[in-house]
């Protein structure tokens, strides 16, 4: 399925899926645990969300060992990615970006999640 501009912005309009998108933006590939952390928000819903986002071709996966990692897709169309850090840039240091941000950085597992993405 091909991304157009009327897919995208639906997606955007989900505060989950936006919180999601501009913590990859930013911190790049990231684990299921880390966004459910971050994003305060249970396992399930944050799947839910990532799956929409794969359906579409915004996010891509990845699994190494237990974890299964999710970035922003190297496929994604350049309007599509310049959309996202415009965002990124404009809402980086208000809330809940900014926190989500913060609690990205104490999620118990971080550092191996991010080990085990290097390692891989």
């Amino acid at each position: 399925m091909s991304l157009n501009p009327t897919d995208l912005f639906n997606l955007l309009a989900d505060e989950t899926r936006l919180r999601a998108l501009l913590l990859m933006q930013a911190e790049g590939e990231m684990c299921v645990c880390e966004l459910t952390h971050a994003l305060e928000m249970s396992q399930p819903k944050v799947s839910r969300h990532l799956a929409a986002l794969r359906h579409y071709k915004v996010v891509s996966t990845r699994r190494a060992s237990n974890w299964i990692y999710y970035q922003l897709s190297p496929e994604l169309p350049g309007w599509a990615a310049e959309i996202l850090q415009t965002a990124d840039r404009a809402v980086a240091t208000t809330e809940p970006y900014r926190n989500d941000r913060e609690r990205l950085n104490t999620a118990p597992g971080r550092l191996e999640c991010v080990e085990s993405a290097d390692s891989a």
